[in-house]
């Protein structure tokens, strides 16, 4: 009975909280039809801070902030909404308006091709989406295999061996896509600028040689981490040591 009473008590609890999480959400959109984009930024922020997050929510705080002309916290709130929705047009096309108008603008090197489709077949589907994918592939692998080892005509037979093999090698691999998106999602070695300007250093320490500068709103890879230094790595494959309250992680 103590059981029931305490499921009950949680279920009531999370619908209360996503009640309450809605009627902030939708007391910021009312604020950001009104033109009132700080205080829409701050309800939206505070459903953050109430343990929810979305897509959606991490785009409007971006909208927020991108008519707030705050373009680092823009793009970082746009950053966000892009890897939980990597193939979101408006996310896409938002973050791009955004970066063009930071003062960086920084030549991006070519991927190897095979580096570039993997990436491309990793980001066409959510990490669900290619467990579903493996799922499925792996049952009708196990259904042609069923059906190989009972059906005695011969080009049933055939042709259940090799799509048995078709799709449990099409099991594998969208199961490794799906680890590998999971790995990207969990990952925050990539962060946002927030300083105006930043001299990025040869190695973790004041006194070592000024490398070159960066400025609000540029998206670094965190490559390496001492003491209050992180070794970042912009988009053009220039390495150097910036501290760790420039940045703000995605």
């Amino acid at each position: 009975m103590k059981n029931i009473i305490l499921i009950l008590f949680l279920f009531a609890s999370v619908v209360v909280s996503a009640n309450d999480n809605q009627a902030l959400i939708d007391e910021a959109n009312k604020k950001y039809n009104e033109a009132s984009y700080q205080e829409a930024a701050d309800l939206y922020t505070k459903v953050l801070m109430n343990g929810f997050e979305s897509s959606k929510l991490y785009y409007n705080l971006g909208n927020s902030y991108f008519k707030l002309k705050d373009m680092a916290s823009a793009i970082l709130y746009y950053e966000k909404a892009k890897k939980l929705s990597p193939g979101n047009e408006d996310v896409l096309f938002n973050l791009k308006i955004a970066n063009n108008n930071i003062v960086d603008k920084i030549e991006i090197v070519p991927e190897l091709f095979y580096i570039r489709w993997w990436n491309s077949l990793t980001h066409f589907f959510t990490v669900d989406q290619w467990g579903v994918v493996s799922l499925i592939s792996f049952f009708l692998a196990l259904a042609f295999a069923l059906t190989f080892l009972l059906v005695g005509i011969v080009w049933i037979k055939k042709s259940s061996f090799w799509l048995g093999i078709l799709f449990m090698v099409l099991a594998i691999s969208s199961y490794s896509l799906a680890n590998e998106r999971f790995s990207l999602f969990k990952k925050d070695h990539e962060a946002i600028v927030f300083t105006p300007t930043v001299t990025v250093k040869s190695s973790p320490s004041d006194k070592s040689i000024d490398l070159f500068v960066i400025h609000s709103g540029t998206k670094v890879q965190i490559t390496d981490n001492v003491g209050d230094w992180f070794e970042i790595k912009i988009a053009n494959g220039s390495v150097g040591w910036i501290l760790k309250n420039e940045i703000k992680k995605i």
